[in-house]
């Protein structure tokens, strides 16, 4: 039964209440809307920041939901608004920010909100001024935060009210209104001087308007609404005595309600309407009571229900709830499944995903569809139809840890040869969800392949929700690079490339030496890192093989040694003083020190392996133009960026991207990448065949993750290193601007 359904139907069935036409969505509530309205026209008296809240199933986000239809000047224009309580009726405004926190983290709803309003800010401490700036107020609304966060465990909804809502409601030009649990909206509302916030709580006798609920559920029960043909339901004095009935036993809770009504017209056989027993209390007691009329019992049914009350994301993938059903129940539910299917009917629903954007998520760099090509292929979920009731029956559950384990052990067994390119998304995105859940998520962070390939910001929450001294090294490694992999929607070729090399400057070889060993076209090998704090320059160069302390390279016994030329703090352990161009005039150049008050030393390097070289400065000789112009590669330089282009073809072979600025580098003839940081000096040897550079122009897919524009880094294929200009921040699907 659809929103829409209601909708049209609602009023019809309902006629007018005090002679107004009640709202069509929501069918009563006149109090909270009329409070509402007078929210947003800024009646004098009334707060700056309204909070919505109640005990789950009570209404607030279908409140909401019909609110933001009167503020939305397009929808508006659907509504009887001439027909409704004029009170209840907001102004004609331009429709008020509402950025969307379901199924994201804090950061990114507020990155949604900062792009909406094109602020130029490179951090979230930087929206909060440009708000508390504006010579105007602003309205902005922010739904449903009890669904806020891609991972359940990871406390999404407090989060977003700590790091996001607060410092909205604080901020004098900010007129908020959300909706958010009970507690969450008592801890937003002690944080405000008395008189600019009103905590509205639908369960609250004020508040409730038990002729809504009355209303609410004669509407469901109307055959224009979807209901069967039944007595109760075609009579309309049957329907007004059932619909009083129901609304009077479920104590508030609209969902109760919806969840009896679609029990009824699932299966009516064995219902009597005047058996008050058979009607029910609470969300728990109808699971009970259609278990019983269809001959079955609340447990077995709560074990039918349990994977999906336990799934993450937008739902589960059909053919993981049998193999889930089994691990939770300790037996197999195939045939509870197959003929259970009437049992489970009225508490899910089944949800379209786009096949592709489940496969490779941005993973693979796949080419858009040409226009005209047939519509992508769907992916069936499977969902329960309300969080309240997942939470209902996750209750029940005699140990939900002990349920989350076997859950993710045996999705662990579903990837198929422990190969995560060809894990179902849903185990490859949300396994750690679940491991975090049971307690287990450390012992999981081992593999680089998961790494590689689950989703960044699921993985990424799910891990920052762990203490730091319960993860190892390479989880560690992996949460301080995720941020790149966010910002950039870098496809799993560049996140293997990224997390490569940050193996390799944590001191983790054989994590990085695991990532060639993954079958993906990696862009380049890190053939060492140094820890080098303070280097200012960077420069390849060669020595000859005669040279008394140079040995020959054992490959190329007759060719010259490249080395790595690096300007250092004075006094770093096997430096030198910097020659004069009189004592060394071949030697690299060296003139970029940044700093030439501070006291410099030049370090030697070799540049196809890790260690140090003893060598005169007057011996090493730098490239020629000759030989640089000849190169195959050209390098370009941004502040955070690096892009390496063909000289052949003019195209961008990779981008490099830095969780630090870049303060120097440089690219050998050979094709091997010098780079320093504040982190220290890395050396990289360019792979054939090359990826493409990451996309930084994408925007964040819709559901777990977001809607988040990134800014492109503009291709100069043809520019020197001088003309590569930074493009300020990248927002990414995280919000990462670093």
């Amino acid at each position: 039964m659809g929103d829409e359904t209601v909708m049209s139907s609602s009023a019809e069935a309902a006629g007018k209440t005090d002679h107004y036409a009640p709202h069509p969505f929501i069918g009563g509530r006149t109090a909270v809307l009329r409070a509402l309205a007078a929210w947003r026209m800024r009646w004098p008296g009334a707060p700056r920041v309204v909070v919505l809240t109640g005990s789950p199933g009570s209404g607030r986000s279908r409140v909401l939901a019909g609110f933001l239809m009167m503020c939305d000047p397009e929808y508006r224009k659907q509504l009887p608004l001439d027909d409704m309580d004029p009170a209840t009726v907001p102004p004609d405004l331009p429709a008020p920010a509402v950025p969307d926190p379901r199924g994201r983290t804090a950061a990114q709803t507020l990155w949604l909100l900062a792009d909406h309003l094109d602020l130029a800010v490179g951090s979230a401490a930087d929206v909060f001024s440009e708000l508390a700036a504006r010579e105007e107020p602003l309205t902005v609304v922010v739904p449903d935060a009890d669904l806020a966060g891609p991972v359940r465990a990871a406390d999404g909804p407090t989060r977003l009210v700590r790091e996001v809502l607060a410092p909205l409601a604080a901020t004098p030009t900010v007129h908020l209104l959300t909706d958010a649990p009970r507690e969450l909206a008592a801890e937003l509302a002690g944080a405000l001087p008395p008189g600019q916030v009103q905590v509205i709580d639908l369960d609250e006798p004020e508040w409730a308007d038990p002729e809504g609920l009355v209303l609410h559920a004669e509407t469901a029960l109307t055959p224009e609404a979807g209901a069967p043909d039944l007595p109760f339901t075609t009579d309309p004095a049957a329907r007004r005595a059932l619909a009083g009935a129901l609304a009077q036993r479920a104590n508030g809770s609209r969902l109760t309600l919806d969840l009896a009504t679609r029990s009824l017209f699932t299966h009516s056989a064995g219902f009597d309407p005047a058996d008050e027993a058979q009607l029910p209390g609470s969300v728990g007691e109808v699971l009970d009571l259609h278990a019983r009329r269809l001959g079955s019992d609340g447990p077995t049914l709560r074990q039918l229900l349990a994977p999906l009350a336990f799934a993450e994301g937008d739902g589960l993938p059909v053919h993981l709830w049998h193999p889930l059903a089994n691990a939770v129940a300790g037996r197999d539910m195939g045939q509870v499944l197959a003929e259970g299917m009437l049992l489970a009917a009225p508490f899910v629903e089944p949800v379209e995903r786009p096949a592709q954007a489940e496969a490779d998520a941005g993973r693979d760099g796949q080419e858009e569809p040409e226009e005209g090509a047939d519509a992508a292929p769907t992916r069936t979920l499977i969902r329960l139809t309300h969080p309240a009731l997942a939470a209902e029956i996750r209750s029940g559950i005699p140990d939900p840890r002990d349920a989350q384990t076997k859950i993710a052990m045996a999705l662990l067994e579903a990837v198929p040869q422990q190969d995560w390119s060809r894990a179902d998304p849903y185990v490859r995105d949300h396994l750690a969800a679940h491991t975090l859940d049971a307690g287990l998520l450390p012992q999981l962070l081992t593999d680089p392949g998961l790494f590689t390939y689950a989703d960044p910001v699921v993985l990424r929450t799910a891990i920052q929700a762990v203490p730091l001294d319960q993860l190892g090294a390479p989880a560690r490694t992996y949460l301080r690079t995720a941020p790149l992999f966010t910002r950039s929607e870098a496809p799993a070729e560049m996140r293997a490339a990224l997390l490569e090399t940050a193996f390799v400057e944590d001191d983790l070889p054989a994590y990085a030496e695991a990532l060639h060993g993954l079958d993906l076209a990696l862009p380049w090998r890190t053939l060492w890192s140094l820890p080098l704090r303070g280097v200012g320059s960077v420069t390849t160069g060669y020595l000859p093989p005669q040279g008394p302390t140079t040995p020959p390279d054992e490959a190329r016994p007759n060719a010259l040694r490249p080395v790595a030329a690096l300007i250092v703090p004075a006094g770093t352990p096997g430096s030198r003083p910097l020659p004069t161009p009189a004592d060394a005039p071949d030697a690299p150049d060296t003139s970029d020190a940044p700093d030439a008050s501070a006291p410099v030393a030049l370090l030697f390097h070799d540049l196809l392996r890790p260690g140090y070289v003893e060598a005169d400065p007057a011996q090493v000789l730098g490239p020629s133009e000759e030989q640089r112009a000849a190169a195959p590669y050209g390098l370009s330089r941004g502040a955070d960026y690096l892009r390496v282009w063909s000289r052949d073809s003019g195209e961008v072979v990779t981008a490099l991207l830095s969780d630090s600025p870049f303060q120097d580098a440089d690219l050998s003839p050979e094709g091997i990448l010098l780079a320093a940081t504040a982190r220290g000096v890395t050396a990289r040897q360019f792979l054939a065949p090359a990826p493409a550079a990451p996309s930084t122009e994408a925007t964040e897919a819709a559901g777990t993750t977001g809607t988040t524009e990134a800014h492109p880094i503009p291709a100069q294929p043809t520019a020197s290193p001088d003309a590569a200009a930074a493009t300020g921040s990248t927002h990414g699907p995280e919000g990462d601007p670093s």
